[in-house]
């Protein structure tokens, strides 16, 4: 039995669309829908263990929603901080575009003594910045000098600022080169690639430039354009050793695989359950276009649910369009 640590922040999202009479719609977002995509995949011999922080005044309903998942392996890692849990508004107009997003509330960030026993045990490490503030640097590099698994992260909120009312922005990210050795596969979509790049000039040749030993595949999600992947030689299987990537001695591979188109529906959370069903795929073997495959399939079909409760019965065909 394999167990994916999985280290993110589950948040209450409050979603506005133009198009829809409903609004606003009140749901588990954030890491929820990365662990429902687990849930979904069924895959023999995985177990997730959730390394999250709930705010004290959702800690029951977040329990609550986790104990629904059966491919978790204990809640016993949940820890629960007396601030109140972070909360999301998010604002969309008729054609899916993000407009707004505002960032309420927060837990604190972990600690390594937090975290070094809630590690142990674990074969690989899946981590999704959602509030941008789950690790600091610190942690996240003795994470990496301390855990052999293989780490996968999605660097969407670390590279969000928030401004003094919550509302969140793209910045830059401060030591990059730094953040980046952190984790052998890293996610991000093409804005915050252009955003990581733009000291360097052309975003793609900064990602070529990037994968080597410490990182070995860069996963770039296009949206409706599907998701491209820049990978070392040697990046595959995860579960070989850092040092058997050949840098330097072989050119980077890469590659682009499109998406079906998007019907109607909510895109909160796609992200999200894309990078776990990808993670997954490569922890099963699979290739890196076959993962990609795997997680625009998985991400198109989150987009006619809305919220993460339920997510992991509809991915797998159980229930009809909530």
């Amino acid at each position: 039995m394999r167990v994916v640590g999985v280290i993110g922040t589950m948040v209450w999202d409050e979603i506005w669309r133009d198009s829809d009479p409903r609004s606003p719609v009140e749901e588990w977002g954030g890491v929820s829908y990365a662990l429902a995509a687990a849930d979904a995949l069924r895959q023999p011999g995985l177990r997730v263990r959730p390394i999250i922080k709930l705010g004290s005044d959702l800690a029951e309903r977040g329990l609550g929603f986790m104990r629904h998942l059966s491919v978790l392996e204990t809640v016993d890692t949940v820890s629960v901080a007396a601030e109140p849990n972070p909360r999301v508004e998010l604002h969309y107009t008729k054609s899916r575009v993000r407009r707004c997003e505002r960032l309420t509330g927060g837990v604190p960030p972990w600690t390594w003594s937090e975290l070094e026993p809630r590690l142990r045990g674990c074969d690989a490490l899946y981590v999704n910045f959602i509030t941008g503030a789950e690790l600091e640097l610190g942690v996240a590099q003795q994470i990496r000098s301390s855990f052999r698994g293989p780490i996968y992260a999605d660097i969407h909120s670390l590279m969000m600022t928030t401004g003094p009312g919550g509302e969140r922005s793209l910045r830059p990210l401060e030591s990059r080169a730094e953040w980046l050795r952190c984790f052998d596969v890293v996610q991000l979509n093409e804005d915050e690639l252009t955003t990581l790049a733009a000291p360097w000039g052309d975003p793609w040749a900064f990602a070529a430039d990037v994968v080597g030993k410490e990182t070995r595949l860069l996963f770039v999600t296009l949206g409706q354009r599907g998701a491209a992947y820049v990978m070392a030689p040697g990046a595959l299987p995860l579960w070989a050793e850092r040092s058997t990537a050949v840098e330097g001695l072989e050119p980077v591979c890469s590659g682009r695989l499109p998406v079906e188109p998007l019907g109607e529906g909510d895109p909160t959370g796609c992200g999200d359950v894309w990078g776990v069903t990808s993670f997954c795929a490569l922890l099963d073997g699979r290739s890196v276009e076959e993962a990609i495959r795997l997680a625009n399939e998985a991400a198109t079909r989150n987009v006619a649910h809305q919220g993460a409760t339920g997510l992991n019965s509809f991915l797998r065909g159980e229930i009809e369009r909530a």
